[in-house]
């Protein structure tokens, strides 16, 4: 079978704990060409992953090498230039949460994929965790009724100690646009994709002074289903806390650890947990193995793309309603 040859843009820390370390161990993916600003940096991975092809500039890794797809894992003021240069050049791309700082930007992005007939995926790899994968399969067959009510959290340190990480105008937003918008892709792809109708959020500047590092929220559906989430860099506990509930009419289903109880009767409750969990480190690693594996398959065509750049610029649709309900302390009607 012929490899396809992937290459690498950033070489931070998404690309060294997740990307490169299952790129290196997939049979029919080679890992053509890396990219990075910092010579020493990529000088060190090429050496680790015995790359060959390096580039300080990836413009010239795009006119220079023959690779079929493109991950970017920059900061995300340069996901619009890069992608839009990718596609340019015939490449496919993944890019790393989020798609851009903003919708326009995520506009222009998608736009191209499409004239380009090219896959523009954006990394939630939320979604392929096997647990939630459980889940989903749970909801999806009504094992737990109708969901009405998801209640998902997240609290952990920032993503990044870069400087862009905390600047707005570089960052497109604070710990709404790094945890946030994962956590509610994952929540709304779980039950199906619901006409949202309102949106109320409170926002919070504890530690931070040009974009929030909490936030806490409310989503409405035209189902009459609701989410509450929570996100924050800030929040003392005692580790690093993600977790989601979705109550359905039937029964109950939880992430992290997984856990899917049906009642049956006023007396009677089913157990529909799995037999054997998976240790978190190796749900982590399996959600990027998979993600992967599917950008993969949908480049060649073998599946439609799950997570595109049309899904994800209905993401950051949702984004801007959340951030103007922040600034403005009001529920916004969509």
């Amino acid at each position: 079978m012929e490899k396809s040859r992937i290459g690498i843009i950033g070489l931070g820390g998404i690309s060294q704990v997740a990307h490169l370390p299952v790129l290196s161990k997939l049979g029919n993916v080679s890992i053509g060409a890396v990219a990075d600003i910092e010579k020493n940096r990529l000088n060190q991975i090429a050496e680790k992953y015995d790359i060959e092809n390096t580039y300080t500039d990836y413009k010239e890794m795009l006119v220079e090498d023959n690779i079929d797809a493109v991950i970017i894992a920059t900061p995300t003021n340069t996901h619009k230039e890069i992608a839009l240069d990718c596609l340019n050049h015939g490449k496919h791309i993944l890019i790393e949460k989020p798609i851009a700082r903003n919708v326009e930007e995520a506009i222009e992005i998608n736009k191209t994929a499409a004239e380009k007939n090219k896959v523009a995926m954006v990394g939630m790899n939320f979604r392929f965790r096997p647990d939630a994968m459980m889940i989903k399969s749970l909801i999806a067959s009504h094992e737990i009724g109708e969901v009405f009510y998801l209640k998902c959290s997240w609290m952990k340190q920032q993503s990044s100690s870069e400087k862009w990480f905390i600047q707005k105008n570089r960052s497109g937003g604070g710990v709404i646009i790094d945890l946030g918008i994962v956590l509610l892709d994952l929540a709304i792809w779980l039950i199906d994709y619901p006409k949202i109708i309102s949106v109320s959020v409170q926002s919070y500047r504890h530690k931070t002074t040009e974009v929030e590092d909490t936030a806490i929220g409310l989503l409405k559906f035209e189902n009459g289903a609701v989410i509450n989430f929570d996100v924050s860099w800030t929040l003392q506990s005692e580790k690093d806390r993600f977790d989601l509930t979705a109550f359905g009419t039937e029964g109950t289903a939880q992430l992290n650890p997984l856990r899917a109880y049906k009642k049956i009767d006023h007396s009677t409750t089913i157990d529909l947990t799995p037999s054997q969990s998976a240790n978190p480190k190796n749900l982590y690693r399996k959600s990027f193995e998979n993600e992967l594996k599917h950008f993969i398959a949908s480049m060649k065509g073998q599946t439609q793309t799950i997570s595109s750049s049309h899904e994800s610029l209905e993401r950051m649709k949702l984004l801007e309603a959340i951030y103007k309900a922040a600034e403005t302390q009001k529920e916004i009607i969509l």
